[in-house]
């Protein structure tokens, strides 16, 4: 397998527009995490043969100035696109009576994984909480498998994750702003090194949902290594404890990094294609300045938004940029989908749920990791993600308990037409590919799809009945 750099479609990161030959061609030293540094023991780790892959975060960011107005308003007149605070999704979501009622999460801990994390990310949450009228969390830092080195700015791969580490803990803290949050950064983004983040997390306990917001396409990795983290996950399922992973950011393509350009036919991105982890797909909302939806969530697919391509790519595109989504091709159909067998054949379909990750419709954080003081607007699947995250949280502390692995829960309350789940009937995430063409992927319908999974949620409704179905 060829060498390849994954870095993020940022903007700010790389300058142009973003170019996935760009990212795949800078090849670096791969390493394992630091227990495993030496030759004999990266021999023997099951991602050995893995040399030069760097595992992405599925994270998009606008070239914003500090000083820029980020209300609705001020964005659908500078951008034409929509951008959203904690206020206006707490609101979408249906949040605001569990919290009346001191549902927010309290007695819970949220698990992010993120490599390199952000050197500023304890004074960026408390300006952010801040400014959005949040509490300050528990909330801490740690580098269990192995030191992080000093920031670079011209690193464009610790400038990525400094970008994802920001989006995990200010939106996981905005829906579950009463839970302890724990940040697990790692000193490079290997797939060893991250593996070995992971089994720490789940090993040691250190919190009931565990949060990733990065992947790679199956195919890319190779079947052996997609498998080699089947254990770590099934572990986590044993502990009752959640965890979950964002689809990707290019529809049904992928980045092939063997030769820096998209794939031609539909593929899926894993983590969040292992059975024992919970998939997020993207959605688009449409939400009026205190956050009333507008009309029906629909498929996140911004490919051919003129707007969000001037933004991200710095042309009018099509380029791809909407939610991951369809069918694996390492797993086969785990017994909790049998319901949904019709759609997903003999495979393992993903998503399982979905929830915000449009670029026309993003979210601001806040960040000082750049050397200078500002909002930023973020989008993508790794929004979804830490939503999620904060969702399950106040599930567990309704139950009482941690739930540990939800999928059966979440497909039993879809056949039990459970109120608290919300259809997503109408988009898709076909992309058009300069240079390679049309990639065919999966369109929602009125029921389990393989863009939104079984739907979004209303989590007045759906968080009481996850405690109750797990």
């Amino acid at each position: 397998m060829k060498q390849g750099v994954m870095c993020v479609r940022s903007v700010r990161s790389q300058g142009t527009k973003a170019l996935a030959a760009a990212c795949a061609l800078g090849a670096v030293a791969w390493g394992v995490a630091a227990a495993t540094t030496t030759s004999a023991a990266a021999a023997a780790s099951p991602w050995a043969g893995l040399a030069g892959i760097h595992v992405r975060p599925d994270v998009q960011v606008f070239p914003t100035g500090s000083n820029l107005d980020l209300s609705l308003a001020a964005c659908q007149a500078s951008w034409n696109v929509n951008c959203y605070n904690p206020q206006q999704l707490e609101q979408a979501y249906n949040l605001n009576g569990l919290y009346s009622k001191h549902i927010t999460g309290k007695g819970t801990t949220i698990v992010l994984i993120d490599a390199y994390g952000s050197p500023t990310i304890d004074d960026d949450l408390a300006e952010f909480d801040g400014q959005e009228g949040l509490p300050n969390p528990s909330f801490r830092v740690i580098q269990p498998v192995g030191k992080v080195g000093a920031f670079d700015m011209d690193n464009g791969d610790m400038l990525s994750w400094a970008n994802e580490s920001t989006i995990d803990v200010d939106y996981s803290h905005a829906i579950a702003p009463g839970a302890n949050i724990v940040l697990l950064e790692t000193p490079n983004d290997d797939p060893g090194t991250l593996a070995n983040a992971v089994k720490y997390a789940v090993s040691h306990h250190l919190g009931n949902v565990i949060s990733q917001s990065f992947g790679l396409p199956e195919q890319y990795l190779g079947a052996s290594a997609v498998k080699a983290w089947d254990s770590i996950y099934r572990q986590a399922a044993a502990e009752h404890i959640t965890v979950l992973a964002s689809t990707g950011d290019d529809g049904a393509s992928g980045i092939n990094f063997s030769n820096g350009t998209y794939y031609n036919h539909a593929v899926v991105q894993w983590p969040a294609s292992d059975p024992y982890v919970t998939a997020l797909g993207g959605t688009s909302l449409n939400l009026s300045q205190n956050g009333t939806r507008l009309s029906p969530d629909v498929v996140w697919n911004d490919s051919n938004n003129t707007a969000v391509n001037d933004l991200l790519y710095g042309d009018d595109g099509p380029n791809p940029d909407g939610t991951g989504g369809g069918k694996s091709v390492v797993f086969s159909r785990p017994s909790y989908q049998n319901g949904v067998k019709s759609v997903t054949g003999g495979s393992r379909g993903v998503p399982d749920i979905a929830m915000s990750g449009a670029c026309d419709g993003t979210v601001q954080v806040y960040g000082s990791y750049e050397g200078f003081e500002g909002w930023y607007a973020v989008c993508g699947t790794s929004e979804a993600a830490p939503l999620f995250a904060g969702i399950v949280a106040l599930a567990d502390q309704v139950a009482g308990h941690p739930l540990g692995f939800i999928n059966p829960a979440i497909y039993k309350l879809y056949a039990e037409h459970a109120k608290g789940i919300v259809p997503v009937k109408s988009g898709n995430n076909t992309v058009d590919i300069q240079g390679v063409g049309t990639v065919r992927g999966y369109s929602a319908r009125n029921g389990y799809s393989l863009v939104a999974g079984v739907g979004t949620v209303n989590g007045l409704l759906f968080v009481p009945e996850l405690a109750s179905a797990g």
